[in-house]
């Protein structure tokens, strides 16, 4: 048995072993439109993971993690989401700050932040993204100023997920006055327990409150506390947004072909697999499926290699389209009863939450339209767009 097997196996017994007692009603619970769903009881469930060693498996042994390889990593988060294990609360810290501190952070911060993340003592959001810098990340207008020892932040963040939850916030704020676009940004790590920090949920299409705005008023935080030098703010984003395209998209297709599978046991049982339309839907969806799986492997291979290719902006362009068609099918193949909710005020089933959460998968992590922009003026070299 090779070693990605035989770790592959010592994932799914501790998984089959663990997934019990307390843990047990917690499968299945969390993702997309549901993160609200058993949130203490999922946090508890992360931290029984850190204590037994299976959080931040990827990262290096020196940095708390396994040490495990690229095929590994890939093993662990496919079992993890064949166990249909609850969602991960710890992802944003984990799976983006923590990578990007061992590659960009001093001794000091990784001291002083990793060991938090891989016992799941601190918790995470990500503050990029503001009301006229989007998937514009480079119109950023949050800024920060130092004064003395410490930095002062103002500004406002939005779509921030789990702000609300998390006791931290790596954001970019604009450092160099005067500076436009990608120049002069920095990259900080903010406390939000603090009186200059307000955050506001925003309640979205499922009737649950997964992300926030967040607003900074003169918020503090230590000198120390950045990541990179000044002004290196947007190295430091790109890379923290390549670690974002990393190993776990393969579980993420592990619950769309659950997903799928849902559909079609639905159809099946009310009669919509015998429209010839819907079964043509239907291949093409599973078609579909295995494009996005073969293209996250040739991503993974530019990961292997030190960095994610044009497979990163191909395959979110892709797996978000197909999301969002399944949605849609989802709904086809419910037929009028996929337009009443199940009982008051918002009760949604699994198809209409589907349904609604997909439509932001083309929007968030660069919408569509960037994707394309990336695509055409990066991979293809063709001129760039013309901007007012």
């Amino acid at each position: 048995m090779s070693s990605v097997e035989e770790f592959r196996t010592e994932v799914r017994g501790w998984l089959r072993a663990n997934l019990t007692g307390e843990f047990a009603s917690l499968r299945g619970r969390g993702g997309p439109g549901r993160e609200h769903e058993a949130f203490a009881e999922r946090l508890a469930w992360e931290r029984h993971m850190a204590a037994a060693g299976w959080t931040c498996v990827g990262w290096p042994k020196e940095y708390g993690g396994r040490g495990a390889t690229l095929e590994q990593q890939v093993a662990f988060h496919e079992e993890y989401a064949l166990a249909d294990a609850p969602a991960r609360v710890n992802h944003i810290g984990e799976q983006l700050l923590g990578p990007t501190l061992i590659a960009f952070g001093t001794p000091e911060q990784r001291d002083r932040f990793l060991p938090r993340i891989v016992a799941v003592e601190e918790l995470w959001c990500q503050g990029y993204s503001e009301p006229d810098a989007g998937s514009d990340l480079a119109n950023v207008r949050t800024r920060a100023e130092l004064d003395g020892e410490e930095w002062a932040v103002t500004g406002q963040k939005i779509w921030t997920s789990l702000a609300h939850e998390s006791h931290w916030c790596f954001v970019v704020a604009r450092t160099e006055t005067g500076s436009t676009r990608h120049q002069g940004l920095s990259c900080l790590l903010v406390p939000l327990d603090q009186p200059g920090v307000q955050v506001r949920p925003i309640t979205q299409l499922t009737g649950t409150c997964e992300f926030n705005e967040v607003f900074f008023d003169s918020a503090r935080t230590p000198a120390a506390n950045i990541v990179g030098r000044p002004g290196e703010g947007w190295k430091v984003a790109m890379a923290t947004l390549g670690f974002e395209r990393g190993v776990s998209t393969l579980g993420q297709q592990v619950g769309f072909r659950r997903e799928l599978e849902a559909v079609i046991e639905l159809a099946k049982r009310n009669g919509a697999a015998d429209s010839p339309l819907i079964r043509d839907r239907i291949a093409r969806a599973w078609i579909g499926l295995e494009i996005i799986r073969g293209n996250a492997l040739r991503m993974l291979d530019g990961v292997a290699a030190g960095a994610p290719g044009p497979e990163a902006s191909i395959g979110k362009i892709f797996w978000a389209t197909w999301h969002r068609e399944l949605g849609e099918l989802a709904m086809d193949v419910c037929g009028a009863d996929g337009m009443l909710a199940a009982g008051e005020p918002y009760d949604l089933d699994d198809f209409q939450r589907l349904f609604l959460f997909s439509r932001s998968d083309t929007i968030y992590a660069g919408s569509n339209e960037i994707q394309r922009n990336i695509i055409a003026e990066r991979v293809l070299g063709l001129p760039k767009e013309v901007r007012p």
